[in-house]
């Protein structure tokens, strides 16, 4: 159940407000992310594969290390 809460608001993060694959890519047309996959892909993949809180965790990691 917050798997899925989670999944959709990933979702919905890259859908709509990701400056790599949302509608603020307009501003950013390359793309403003250094990683790849971007940090909301990888924060997503870590929580399908190793479940929400260590998901998170690892994605939170990955986003705190970009400036």
């Amino acid at each position: 159940m917050i798997k899925k809460i989670v999944m959709e608001l990933i979702k919905f993060y890259q859908t709509f407000l990701s400056f790599d694959r949302g509608l603020l890519s307009i501003i950013a047309p390359g793309g403003a992310c250094k990683y790849s996959p971007t940090c909301s892909e990888y924060t997503k993949q870590q929580v399908e594969r190793l479940g929400v809180l260590r998901g998170i965790i690892l994605g939170g990691r990955r986003i705190l290390s970009c400036r």
